[in-house]
């Protein structure tokens, strides 16, 4: 995989987890940012439908070895795929039991708690819904890390599961800063905290970062 492009916003959680699976495994990539909320949102641009047609970031492009170019969206399926071409440090426990841990918490974000609140949701409820987008935000966060504060319970060490960074962390950290934005007290959740702040001290964690991206902006 040579060439390395990651498209993506500095404050997507999803772009997030891919940012730091690249740090992590050293992996130098062109950050290409795709602006969510200018021009009516660069993701719904004919340039970006032609990358990615679910207007979504991010979107991972490449070249391989002999020459073909590839192209991979949705996050978790991009951190699958660089954890199989580049297996170290790994994301995932030798233990199936633990790998299966692992990807559960993953997937409770994921499938669980981030779609929900996603950009293009909060603004179906507050434009076209006549809802309120920041108490829906804060439901499914809320609902979402109490089940995480629960589950990582049997497993956490210094992070999600045992001593080692794994897909499980590389979720949880975008969850809890999205979390932050909607106002949502984390005091319930001291043992997510730990674990936060543990991978704050991290140089992958602190390179991901979105303050520290090239397109951030004041909040």
């Amino acid at each position: 995989m040579k060439g390395l492009r990651l498209h993506n916003y500095w404050r997507s959680s999803a772009s997030w987890r891919v940012r730091l699976t690249l740090h992590l495994k050293g992996l130098p990539f062109e950050y290409v940012a795709v602006h969510l909320l200018k021009d009516g949102g660069q993701q719904n641009s004919e340039a970006y439908r032609a990358v990615n047609p679910m207007r979504t970031v991010p979107t991972l492009e490449w070249t391989e070895a002999d020459g073909t170019e590839r192209r991979l969206s949705q996050s978790l399926a991009i951190v699958e795929l660089l954890q199989e071409r580049f297996p170290t440090p790994s994301l995932f426990p030798e233990d199936s039991y633990l790998r299966a841990r692992a990807r559960m918490m993953a997937e409770y974000v994921n499938s669980g708690m981030q779609p929900l609140q996603n950009l293009s949701v909060l603004q179906r409820i507050k434009s076209e819904l006549k809802g309120d987008d920041k108490a829906w935000g804060a439901y499914w966060n809320a609902r979402g890390l109490e089940a995480l504060e629960t589950m990582v319970q049997p497993t956490a060490g210094r992070f999600c599961v045992g001593d080692t960074v794994s897909l499980a962390d590389v979720c949880l950290v975008p969850q809890l800063y999205g979390a932050r934005r909607f106002a949502l007290d984390l005091s319930p959740y001291p043992t997510l905290l730990r674990i936060e702040a543990a991978c704050a001290e991290h140089p992958a964690f602190q390179a991901a970062h979105p303050d520290r991206q090239p397109d951030a902006t004041p909040a």
